[in-house]
């Protein structure tokens, strides 16, 4: 199987796909036009964001089996194409949540303590204390919007911090026990601070706009490690004036990349660019958030472990596959636990992966399983609903008949007592059921079945 990498990525990417039968390819400098003609070669590619793979790209990979992208979005990609076309969509945002959500806290910290502006004031001989007071997170309530592999990790860092924390997402059933999901209204009329963590997408264009700005009854810090072209940049810079608008730490804008390059060499800055730069309560990085010295090796390493997980090269077959994040869509989250279980180890790169995989969604259906069980066992837990909706049928099937001999024999006391005992077991495994966490209840009764208390 032949790989063509697009963009220089850690080494150990090239190392492990060659010592595991891979045939690579590099080519970081030809233009789109020259690789499309020679793309149909192929069987993979591996790029972070050198350019488009649009129809006309996909058209001409005429053998390309996989797109794997060394970073967590895939907006650079036409992703419903690539699927019509059974190419696998290869991505690792698990690679740097750690970065982003350290990075997005460090910008917080430094926002609302001024630390740009009393250094430099302190460089240029300022001693000013009481004027730079700044301001705790404990006691204030963070929303977080765009719950995914970013928004989870991110809101994992503020468990310390003794704040509350809430999510908003377009996608139910996302909350864990880092972040209580909320509606949008909610999250507007509560935040004290808000933290984007959302892909490029068309639904995500612009979404921090005037009208939601408007929309919070509190003033607020405001935090964009994601994507620059979410946030209406002459909106955000309004909402600074006005002052609904605290401060604003900013590691994406939406100049990036369409005109980003040229705005010092030609000076046509942006007006609203303009404010940003020059003001005290604005903090800028230059979309470095993910970018560390670990999360280039995470990265990699799973996009790797990915890889070779689903094209087994030494048995020269696809393996049968597990389910590949194909799209950060930014409802998304692929697991609530912090996992740094990258795995070095070549030998095992499918179990590593198989983890990533396995560990996605389970979580969002234990809580649903959890609350439905947990009511019906409290209200029908005397005829052993509860323990069908959980898969026990031989149990249910017990509770069930018991209930009905209840009923039955309720004219007489020996009924009135099975109707007791049954229904005492019914709500004590209810509250059992929706007092436990979604990790406890999925170990419990998904994974290991325990059948009864």
């Amino acid at each position: 199987m032949k790989i063509l990498h697009l963009d220089k990525n850690h080494p150990l990417l090239i190392e492990q796909l060659t010592a595991t039968g891979f045939e690579n390819h590099e080519n970081y400098y030809a233009p789109k036009e020259a690789i499309e003609q020679i793309i149909h070669q192929y069987d993979g590619i591996i790029i972070r964001s050198r350019f488009t793979i649009d129809r006309t790209f996909l058209d001409a990979a005429t053998n390309l089996k996989f797109i794997g992208r060394v970073g967590a979005g895939l907006e650079n990609i036409d992703c419903e194409y690539a699927k019509t076309k059974g190419i696998e969509l290869i991505a690792a945002p698990e690679g740097n949540r750690t970065a982003v959500a350290e990075h997005a806290l460090g910008m917080l910290l430094s926002l609302m303590n001024k630390l740009k502006h009393v250094d430099n004031e302190v460089r240029s001989g300022i001693w000013k204390r009481e004027e730079n007071r700044g301001f705790e997170i404990e006691g204030k309530t963070v929303g977080i919007i765009g719950y995914g592999v970013m928004g989870k990790a991110f809101a994992q860092r503020l468990k310390g911090f003794n704040c509350t924390v809430i999510c908003y997402d377009i996608k139910p059933n996302v909350g864990d026990q880092h972040a209580r999901q909320v509606s949008l209204e909610h999250l507007q009329q509560h935040a004290d601070i808000i933290s984007l963590h959302t892909p490029q997408t068309s639904q995500t264009y612009h979404l921090i706009n005037r009208e939601l700005i408007n929309g919070f009854r509190k003033p607020f810090w405001f935090i964009n490690t994601a994507r620059g072209k979410s946030v209406d940049t002459i909106a955000l810079v309004d909402a600074l004036r006005s002052g609904k608008i605290i401060g604003a730490a900013l590691d994406v804008l939406e100049y990036e990349k369409s005109s980003f390059e040229n705005m010092f060499s030609d000076n046509e800055l942006p007006e609203a660019f303009q404010y940003l730069i020059k003001s005290d309560h604005v903090l800028l990085s230059p979309h470095i958030a993910g970018w560390t010295i670990e999360s280039k090796e995470k990265l990699a390493q799973i996009i790797v472990n990915k890889i070779i997980a689903i094209f087994n090269q030494k048995n020269n077959k696809t393996m049968e596959k597990e389910s590949v994040p194909n799209e950060e869509q930014w409802f998304t989250g692929k697991d609530n636990k912090q996992q740094n279980q990258y795995n070095p180890q070549q030998n095992q790169n499918q179990h590593t992966y198989q983890n990533y995989s396995q560990q996605g969604n389970h979580l969002q259906d234990a809580n649903s399983k959890k609350i439905l069980a947990g009511i019906l066992a409290i209200i029908l837990g005397h005829i052993g609903i509860h323990k069908f909706v959980l898969g026990y049928n031989n149990e249910g099937i017990i509770l069930l008949i018991l209930g009905l001999v209840g009923y039955v024999t309720a004219c007489l006391i020996i009924g009135y007592f099975i109707l007791l005992v049954t229904g005492i077991i019914g709500l004590v495994e209810g509250i059992i059921y929706l007092t436990k966490t979604d990790e406890d209840f999925y170990n419990t009764y998904v994974r290991n079945k325990k059948s009864w208390f």
